[in-house]
C-alpha cells in the first residue's frame, strides 16, 4: 500500500506501524529505505527476512535532526571523535553515514553483531517528518537499508518498492529520490576517517570539513568494520552489466550489426546501431544527474527484458566516484 508522505495521516500511520514492530518503506534523498525500529531485534529480523539479507551484514540507522537526533546519537553511539563531530555539523542532515563505536547493549542486531554502528540523518522532509514522529513515540532510530531484495538494484521511487515487495508493505511516497545513489560512508571508529563507500559527498568536501585526510580501506592495520553496500557484487540488475569505453561500445554494436538484440546501452557518447532492437538511453554529462537516474535506468532496462546492459565507463573525475562504484559493483 502506498500512502502520500505529504499527509500527516500517512506519517502517523507509518510511525504506528514502526512502533508496533512492523516494516515501513520510506523515502530519503538517496534511495528508499526499508525501515524498522532499530532497537528491536524482532523488528530488525523482519528486515533481514524480507530482503533475504545475511543477518551479519549491518544496517544503517536513521535518526531525526535537532534535539531528537542528538538524543539518538547518545543512545546508539559512544562519544564521537572530534573529526566525526565536525562531519555531523557539516553534513547532517544529508547523504553521509558515519560508522562509530556502538553503545553496548543497544541495536546489536542492526549492527550485524559488531561493536560499531552506522548512523545517518537524512535530509528528505518526509523522512524527517517520519523520524520525528517515531522519536515522539519512543522509536529513536529507524534501521533502513535500501528497500529491495538483497544485492539487487536500489529503489528511487515508491513504485519501485511496490514492484519489489507487493501491496502488503506500507510504502510512504516522497517522490523520486533527489540524489539517487546511497550515502557516502565514512568509518570514524578507528581514530582516523576512512572512506568505505563513495557517494554524492566527495572526498575533498569531507576532508575540508573534518580537517583530516581521508584514509583508504587498506591504510590501517585494523580490519574494516562491515558496512552496508560494500560487498564486491551489489546493486545488480537481472541483465548482465558490462562497463566499456565509447570505442569498445561502438565496435561491439558494429560487429553485431542489424542482428543485435536484447541489449541496452547507456552512454554519454552518441552511438550508432543498424539494429532496431537495441534499447539506447543517453547518460547525462553531469555526474549528479547521472547518479539520480542510475538505478531507475537499470530497472527500466530490466523491464525491457534485455539480456545485456552495456554502460559507458564514467569519467575519472572525483564527482563521478559514487557512480563508478555502483556500476563496478553491479558489473562484478
Amino acid at each position: 500500500m502506498i500512502l502520500d508522505g505529504r499527509t500527516p495521516d500517512a506519517i502517523d500511520e507509518a510511525a504506528r506501524v514502526l512502533r508496533a514492530g512492523g516494516l515501513v518503506a520510506f523515502p530519503t534523498e538517496t534511495v528508499y529505505g526499508l525501515g524498522a525500529d532499530a532497537a528491536s531485534e524482532a523488528a530488525v529480523a523482519g528486515i533481514f527476512a524480507a530482503k533475504g539479507r545475511p543477518s551479519d551484514h549491518p544496517l544503517i540507522v536513521h535518526v531525526a535532526a535537532g534535539a531528537q537526533g542528538t538524543e539518538a546519537l547518545s543512545r546508539f553511539a559512544l562519544p564521537l571523535a572530534p573529526f566525526a563531530q565536525k562531519l555531523v555539523l557539516a553534513f547532517w542532515p544529508g547523504p553521509l553515514t558515519l560508522i562509530v563505536a556502538r553503545q553496548p547493549g543497544v541495536a546489536a542486531a542492526a549492527a550485524g553483531g559488531q561493536d560499531t554502528i552506522g548512523l545517518r540523518c537524512p535530509s528528505h522532509p518526509v523522512a524527517q517528518a517520519l523520524l520525528a514522529a517515531c522519536a515522539e513515540q519512543g522509536v529513536h532510530g529507524v534501521a533502513g537499508p535500501s528497500a529491495n531484495r538483497f544485492g539487487r538494484v536500489s529503489p528511487t521511487t515508491a513504485r519501485h518498492v511496490q514492484d519489489e515487495f507487493g501491496d502488503e508493505l506500507l510504502v510512504i511516497d516522497g517522490g523520486p529520490c533527489e540524489v539517487g545513489i546511497e550515502s557516502t560512508i565514512v568509518d570514524c571508529s578507528r581514530g582516523a576517517p576512512v572512506l568505505l563507500r563513495p557517494g554524492a559527498i566527495t572526498r575533498a568536501r569531507i576532508e575540508a570539513a573534518c580537517g583530516e585526510a581521508l584514509r583508504d580501506k587498506d591504510d590501517l592495520a585494523a580490519p574494516d568494520p562491515r558496512a552496508s553496500g560494500t560487498l564486491e557484487s551489489h546493486y545488480a540488475p537481472s541483465a548482465k552489466l558490462r562497463l566499456m569505453d565509447a570505442k569498445a561500445l561502438q565496435t561491439g554494436l558494429d560487429l553485431l550489426g542489424a542482428n543485435a538484440a536484447h541489449i541496452a546501452v547507456w552512454s554519454r557518447t552518441a552511438l550508432k546501431s543498424r539494429s532496431q532492437r537495441i534499447v539506447q538511453r543517453r547518460m547525462p554529462d553531469d555526474a549528479a544527474a547521472a547518479a539520480q537516474q542510475l538505478f531507475a535506468v537499470l530497472r527500466a532496462f530490466d523491464d525491457e527484458g534485455v539480456k545485456l546492459i552495456w554502460v559507458e565507463t564514467p569519467p575519472a573525475e572525483p564527482e563521478w566516484e559514487g557512480v563508478r562504484d555502483r556500476l563496478q559493483r553491479a558489473a562484478a
